[in-house]
């Protein structure tokens, strides 16, 4: 029985250690200005698309990249830039050896043709801050050739000034988005599969080290 106490005992300790992680967070303000870079590990890109009305098609991208120049004194001046690989789409299609979808979604010419256009980019251009935990952010969208403005709802989740686990300055942010693709040439099928994608992104910065 005392065994059973002492385990007791450990296991909630080691919970309000990991209690404490979860709310030992920091102001935005507090966090180092500078370059940010993202944690692949901690970060996806998944998109939807309605086909036939039936359900919503939903795949993701596994290469990609982003980083943020932060400004602490004033986070509506920071900038954010990303991009990505539409080589690596992600359908989890059955069947793959006998249909490569992603392969075909990501080259053929009336979807992503990537042979051509080999990176989808993003570059802010404005961001406004809604409240203390939320911004719509502006920026230039490339894909397929065509560069058209597009706005993104952001959640500021939270910031460290010292990971828990890394222990360097990180901050992570929820967005969602939609684009209609018609708008960039991919007309595809439109509208039965649907023109209007919806994104949602997940990412955590890092404070770069320099």
């Amino acid at each position: 029985m005392k065994l059973v106490k002492i385990s007791a005992v450990i296991f909630v300790l080691g919970l309000t250690s990991c209690v404490s992680w979860v709310f030992a967070k920091s102001a935005f303000n507090d966090m180092p200005t500078g370059a940010y870079k993202l944690d692949l590990s901690h970060a996806s890109i998944v998109w939807k698309v309605s086909h036939l009305g039936l359900s919503n098609y939903v795949a993701r991208f596994t290469e990609f990249d982003a980083a943020i120049d932060y400004n602490a004194n004033d986070i509506g001046k920071s900038q954010v830039t990303a991009s990505i690989n539409p080589m690596s789409i992600q359908t989890a299609y059955p069947n793959a050896v006998e249909k490569d979808f992603n392969n075909i979604l990501a080259t053929e010419k009336g979807w992503f043709n990537a042979n051509s256009f080999t990176s989808i980019n993003f570059a802010s251009t404005s961001i406004d801050m809604t409240s203390e935990k939320t911004a719509m952010m502006k920026g230039n969208l490339t894909f397929l050739g065509v560069t058209k403005e597009i706005t993104l709802d952001v959640v500021l989740n939270g910031a460290m000034t010292k990971q828990p686990f890394t222990g360097k300055p990180t901050m992570g942010f929820s967005a969602t988005t939609s684009i209609v693709r018609s708008d960039f040439g991919m007309n595809k099928y439109v509208p039965s599969i649907g023109d209007k994608v919806e994104v949602m992104i997940e990412g955590e910065f890092i404070h770069s080290d320099k």
